[in-house]
Parts: structure tokens; sequence; C-alpha cells
């Protein structure tokens, strides 16, 4: 099996200022590259291997931070001489094979104060923090909305620009998120391996089995703070939570109508499009809705479903039964 590879995030041994001449100032005192060489021989002399480059350095700190020469002639000509035993991949500093072999190993060093969590890279922690301290730095150009990670924004922006960058190479469908992609991708592949034994309905991911579980106990864990309201997934939670917020984020490119769901935004462009997808089959009248085509079907039926509770009275419509 695969192991997801973690994204290494390079030390921080950016090399300084460039200078036209080798010349260069410490304090009052200037130097040349060769006394540079002479005055750090002894601290390279014991690495075998060692070439010089000519790299200038304004101070024995900026030196020692630069790192030897050794992992500096790596940096600057593309070798990447530390290897993974274990899935062969190469780096140019040993200390990023370190952070790299924690993929393996499955170390995590870095563990939150608040939750217990823990991290392969420091890197990392810091960004989880953000959780704790509420701080979302990353704000929405379009609407305002704040999100604690810069890829967060990112992802939020194709709300906005409309860019969905995954395609499917099977049939061309797009899609704004890789996860989307991949779930998508099991409608060509067959992929279903989790099986519902209540009733035997068959999913793709366990995480959509648990969901659909719920069904069947009754379960809704996640509860709007607002009003109340319990739901089974937190997604539908936070596509309620707008209710409340008046969060529209899907406006019309048309008109400039905004909604609460895609699914709205979706429907509604058909205003403008003339798309009318729901065929009446007997009559064949068109319709934007489905609910206006079911309603439409009731001439055809002659049912009448909704019936005045006062009155006894039925209708083809709800909206003509009149609550007193």
């Amino acid at each position: 099996m695969l192991l997801k590879e973690e994204r290494i995030v390079p030390n921080e041994m950016e090399e300084k200022e460039q200078y036209e001449t080798h010349d260069f100032k410490t304090g009052e005192e200037s130097f040349s590259w060769p006394q540079i060489k002479e005055t750090f021989s002894q601290k390279t002399a014991h690495r075998t291997g060692t070439t010089s480059c000519f790299t200038p350095f304004h101070s024995e700190k900026s030196f020692n931070e630069h790192g030897n020469l050794k992992v500096h002639m790596g940096i600057q000509t593309g070798k990447k001489p530390f290897t993974c035993q274990l899935c062969g991949k190469s780096f140019d500093q040993h200390g990023n094979l370190k952070v790299h072999m924690r993929v393996h190993t499955g170390g995590k060093p870095y563990t939150c104060k608040q939750c217990g969590k823990s991290f392969t890279q420091k890197v990392n922690l810091n960004r989880h923090m953000t959780i704790h301290t509420g701080n979302k730095p990353h704000i929405c150009p379009e609407c305002g909305k704040g999100f604690y990670q810069h890829g967060y924004l990112k992802v939020h922006m194709r709300v906005h620009t409309g860019e969905k960058p995954y395609s499917c190479k099977q049939c061309g469908v797009s899609f704004t998120h890789e996860g989307n992609l991949y779930r998508h991708m099991s409608i060509h592949t067959g992929e279903k391996s989790f099986t519902c034994q209540q009733c035997g309905k068959i999913f793709n991911r366990k995480g959509n089995l648990n969901d659909h579980m719920r069904v069947h106990t009754g379960e809704s864990p996640f509860t709007c703070q607002q009003c109340g309201k319990s739901f089974t997934q937190k997604v539908n939670l936070n596509r309620h939570m707008r209710i409340h917020t008046g969060d529209k984020p899907y406006t019309c490119p048309e008109c400039g109508k905004s909604f609460y769901q895609h699914g709205y935004l979706k429907m509604h462009m058909r205003i403008h499009t003339g798309e009318s997808r729901f065929i009446c089959q007997l009559c064949g009248i068109r319709f934007i809705k489905k609910g206006f085509l079911s309603r439409h079907m009731t001439i055809h039926t002659r049912e009448i479903p909704y019936t005045c509770p006062q009155c006894g009275e039925s209708f083809t419509d709800r909206n003509h039964v009149i609550m007193l």
C-alpha cells in the first residue's frame, strides 16, 4: 500500500544577500572569500568531499546558518544525496530526510497542549493552533469570510470564480475539490466495499456508511446552537447555519442574486439559460423545477393531495390551503 507523502518544509537556510564582488564587510573590517575560507578552514576540514563554491558570507553566523559547503553545493547542483531506504525518495538535506521518515515510522513529536493532537512538523502544529485561538487571518476579498489557512481560502475562492481544477478523465466532469473527484471515480470503477448490515446498501467509503447508519439509529449528533435543530451530518449543519448568519456565498453571475446553497443557484440559473429539464410525458410541457412538474401532473391524474384540516376540502396546490 502506498503511503501518502507529506510535504517537506525546507529548513530556513536561504542564502544571504549576494554581492557583485567577493568583498564584504563585518563591522569595520573588510574580508574577501580567500580570507573567509581560511577563517573557517578548521570548521570544514573534517568534512570530507567538501567543495568550495565561492559564495560570500558576511559573517561567521551567516555561514553557519547557511550550512556546510557540501550541503550548499547540493542546493546549487540539484544533488540529493540523502535517500530514504524505505521508499527511495531523495533529499538535499539530512534534516528533510529525517522529517520524511516520520511518514514511515508514524512519529509525531509536536503535540497540541490544548487537545492532545500530534503532528509530524512544527509548522503543522502552528497552523492547527489557529483553531483554538480563533484567529482567521486569511480573508476572502469577495465576501469577507475568514479562514484559518490560506489553502482553505484558495479552495473557497472557487465558489466565486467557478474554477473546477479537478477533472474526471473518464467523462470530463470537473470538481472544485479533489476529494469530490475521488468520490466520483467510484462510479466508473464500481468500487463499493462497505455494506450496511441493516439494509444491505453498499458504499465506497466508510465515512458514507457511518453517515448512512444514522438513518437507522436516528442519531443526529450535530446540533445548531442558535435554534436547537439537529442534523445527521456536519455539512448539513454548516449549510443550515447560513440561515442564521445570512451568509449567501453563491451568487448568480447574471443578475447578482445570492443563495445559501449551490443547488439553489443552479436551479435559479435555469431562468437565465431557459433550461427546462423536467418534461411531462403526457403533454410535453417543460418545467425548470421538479416540484412544478409534480404539481402539473395532478391535472392528468386528477389527484388532489392537499386537504384543509378545518373544512375537509381538497386542493391540487398546497398554497391554496389557507390555515385560519
